[in-house]
């Protein structure tokens, strides 16, 4: 009987972890961009605050040479520093004619599939905040899922911070769990 509880207590919480997981809404994109460009995998999290609301991280190809700078930059009201959501960009340091490549098509529009770079927790946009985003970009696909994201006051549309995690890859994370 000791046994079969410590079972339970050790397969109930690795088992609804995984539930937890599995249960994330997906919305898969490919950036308007199709090199064979690979690059060195990587994952961390930016933790983004009005002190702290403009985040920078560069990119290495497969050869370790920086190829691709990541930048998050707050937005809000017009003359305001009050924050009411975050925008990811991807720029080719290479290439530097598109100033972000997380987009499927160059042209804006309101499909969820070329909105996955705004992080906007109002919940009337394209794309819901806890919805992990994966974006194939030339050879690689980067993975962007809000943590966490708090308001202040509660109920103001202004956040004092955000939480993303990022992983870049070479294989495609659809498969791979």
């Amino acid at each position: 009987m000791k046994r079969r509880i410590s079972f339970l207590m050790v397969v109930l919480p690795v088992a609804a972890g995984a539930w937890a997981q599995s249960s994330v809404p997906t919305v898969y994109a490919e950036s308007f961009r199709k090199h064979a460009t690979h690059i060195t995998e990587e994952s961390f999290e930016a933790k983004l605050t009005p002190d702290n609301a403009t985040y920078r991280e560069r990119i290495k190809d497969s050869a370790g040479n920086d190829r691709y700078e990541l930048t998050i930059t707050p937005q809000g009201p017009e003359g305001d520093n009050k924050i009411t959501s975050w925008r990811v960009a991807l720029r080719d340091l290479q290439y530097t004619i598109y100033p972000n490549l997380l987009v499927a098509d160059q042209q804006p529009s309101t499909d969820a599939k070329n909105n996955l770079w705004w992080l906007n927790p109002n919940r009337f946009v394209a794309v819901p905040i806890r919805t992990r985003r994966i974006v194939k970009v030339d050879g690689f696909y980067v993975v962007m899922l809000v943590k966490d994201f708090h308001f202040t006051p509660l109920d103001s549309p202004y956040l004092d911070s955000m939480t993303v995690r990022f992983v870049f890859t070479n294989s495609d994370p659809r498969t791979t769990r």
